[in-house]
């Protein structure tokens, strides 16, 4: 439903107005706004201004998003992905708050596992992914053995939910992380973050990539292993966008991706418990949360799992 600045009634609704407020080129202007739906950390809003050339995507902080999202480190990855001619154009930012502004693109449209079954838009999502992926290093460092661990804390002192078998969990994470850390990490500017609704469609089928709260510098493996676990893409998929990202296709690399898919699943599963205690939004962390443990379960029983930490 579209509101005319001043007729916020909810929370979420004066939170928007009180960002619209903010900015400096907006005061006195007539503007009106409207829900985005789509996001599980934050209330989205689409903003109209009276004589401006476009709407405005505004994106507001979740209640207790700080505890996992750098807002200064997610504005910094959306600018680089912009200037790589793969993300939409920010307008402004806001440090104190986070609110980030960026251009409403128009005539694209969010993009469904199913859109990834074509595989033009799979391999333009594979290019747009790693144009990002190729431009110079986010200044925040934070690996998926970086997030794992700090989600274990905040569990823990949130009084979170672990599963029954965390301590068997916890020892394949620990000989996972050990085995990819001897071979050396690949380190570049990852989104972290590929569900399918966070590429966007051009009616040609180019891709846009948008959301880059959780982005930082990473292990590329770990990013095409959530991509590809978000996708369920068959093996035979995965190993042909292997071979196109990186011009080649080894025993080793089908290790670290492989690895990395359970471990990206125990990060979000993690993920989910912190926002199952912290989080106002109406979502069920906690049904999330349990599917990515039973997920990343699945991968760590796998039969081949000895042998991917020899290959990598």
């Amino acid at each position: 439903m579209r509101r005319r600045l001043g007729e916020g009634v909810t929370v979420a609704e004066q939170a928007i107005e009180a960002a619209i407020g903010a900015s400096v080129d907006w005061r006195g202007l007539d503007a009106a706004y409207e829900p985005v739906p789509g996001g599980i950390s934050n209330p989205n809003w689409r903003v109209f201004i009276d004589g401006a050339p476009h709407s405005f995507f505004v994106k507001i902080p979740g209640a207790g998003t700080e505890m996992f999202i750098d807002r200064t480190a997610a504005n910094e990855a959306g600018r680089k992905a912009h200037a790589a001619g793969v993300g939409a154009r920010i307008i402004d930012f806001f440090p104190d708050t986070g609110v980030e502004v960026s251009e409403f693109v128009e005539g694209l449209r969010t993009s469904t596992n199913a859109d990834f079954l074509d595989p033009v838009v799979r391999f333009n999502g594979l290019r747009a992914l790693k144009a990002f992926n190729d431009a110079a290093s986010l200044s925040l460092v934070k690996t998926t053995f970086d997030m794992i661990d700090e989600h274990f804390q905040q569990v823990l002192a949130l009084g979170g939910e672990f599963p029954s078998d965390f301590g068997w969990l916890n020892a394949r994470y620990r000989e996972a992380r050990q085995a990819l850390e001897a071979s050396g990490l690949d380190l570049a500017p990852c989104m972290n973050d590929t569900l399918a609704g966070n590429f966007l469609l051009h009616a040609d089928r180019r891709v846009m990539l948008v959301d880059f709260e959780y982005a930082s510098t990473n292990d590329r493996a770990a990013e095409l292993a959530l991509w590809f676990s978000e996708m369920c893409f068959s093996p035979e998929v995965e190993a042909e966008l292997i071979e196109e990202y990186y011009g080649r296709i080894d025993a080793a690399l089908l290790a670290r991706v492989s690895l990395f898919k359970a471990l990206v699943d125990l990060k979000w599963s993690t993920w989910a418990m912190v926002q199952n205690q912290v989080s106002r939004l109406d979502f069920d962390f906690f049904k999330y949360g349990f599917w990515k443990h039973m997920r990343a379960r699945f991968v760590m029983s796998d039969p081949r799992w000895a042998e991917w930490l020899k290959a990598v």
